[in-house]
């Protein structure tokens, strides 16, 4: 496994940060502290930590509403994100954006967006500045979206683009199964929707969205394209959400619980410490220490979050026109 001690440790932090925070916003969503919808994405972390292991602060990335696990995986503060959720002052957006429009452009999260596939061309947007600039080498595009958004024409209109332009961009399909309660083997013409990739010349490859290592070599091998000048990639990544569409959706209405045993027993984070833990990579003991460390996390981000104000009648007008004479770094 040519992955690095840091790395791996890196790769299980994040696992287990994204599983705890979604468990925990849940808690509080159901306590009332959460300020409206919010869509949890634990069982899903494979993807995005496998994807961002490989990208750093000048990369940028184009989430969905289901967003945390990117934000998380792209190296945002959970303790703001926690106060965005519940409204407060000190959220990472304010308390403006709440859930699904988290957003850090210091980190390359170009932002989470509750209309689905609208992401999309901002992640081939970056890519072009990217390429424009002269800069593929250090700064790629990942968008991310779900099968739900596959068919959706923004969607073939980008990759028609980022084919046409070579632009340095990665598809990042989050096959979970289902669009809300329509399945996808119901919704999409095609087995694999990577599939589709071959009409855009560019590869379209499928893989196992529950093993983060199988992530990791996949992304590794796009990103790497991207950055080499050869074009987009458009990765399938076959995975499964475990909560339901939304807080409060219910799944077994339109999942059985045979299927949803079948995904838990292939967890990511418990094959990722057998596997570890059987090579001699990672210690039990070490991967205890990450578990109690961001427990302790997570306890500090709600005390945090319930603590902080609510913000300002004052800052209602606030942020709501782009100041053109102080562009955000990097993207002028």
């Amino acid at each position: 496994m040519d992955i690095s001690k840091e790395k791996l440790e890196w790769i299980y932090t994040t696992m287990y940060r994204i599983r705890r925070f979604e468990e925990t916003m849940l808690e509080q969503t159901f306590k009332g502290n959460s300020m409206g919808v919010t869509h949890p994405s634990d069982g899903q972390e494979a993807p995005p930590t496998g994807i961002c292991a490989h990208l750093t602060d000048k990369d940028w990335i184009g989430s969905t509403h289901r967003g945390h696990g990117h934000c998380i995986a792209k190296g945002l503060d959970t303790h703001k994100m926690m106060a965005e959720i519940m409204g407060k002052a000190t959220g990472q957006c304010g308390g403006k954006g709440g859930s699904m429009h988290i957003a850090d452009f210091s980190k390359g999260m170009l932002g989470a967006n509750a209309v689905v596939g609208a992401s999309i061309p901002l992640a081939v947007g970056a890519a072009l500045t990217a390429k424009y600039r002269g800069i593929e080498n250090e700064s790629v595009g990942v968008s991310f979206f779900g099968d739900g958004a596959s068919s959706q024409g923004v969607l073939h209109e980008s990759m028609n683009l980022a084919s046409v332009w070579k632009l340095p961009v990665v598809f990042a399909c989050e096959n979970n199964g289902y669009a809300e309660a329509t399945p996808s083997w119901y919704a999409v013409s095609a087995d694999d929707i990577a599939s589709r990739a071959e009409g855009y010349g560019m590869p379209g490859v499928v893989v196992d969205g529950m093993d983060v290592f199988a992530v990791y070599d996949a992304a590794g091998e796009a990103i790497a394209r991207a950055r080499a000048g050869e074009g987009p990639t458009f990765l399938e990544l076959k995975t499964y959400r475990y909560h339901g569409h939304f807080h409060a959706d219910v799944p077994l209405n339109y999942r059985t619980e045979e299927e949803e045993k079948y995904y838990h027993d292939r967890d990511a984070i418990k094959s990722f410490e057998k596997r570890v833990t059987e090579q001699k990579l990672m210690t039990a003991k070490k991967l205890k220490s990450i578990r109690d460390a961001i427990e302790k996390e997570m306890v500090v981000a709600v005390d945090f979050a319930l603590n902080s104000p609510m913000p300002d009648a004052s800052a209602l007008y606030d942020d709501v026109y782009v100041n053109y004479s102080n562009p955000i770094p990097g993207l002028r």
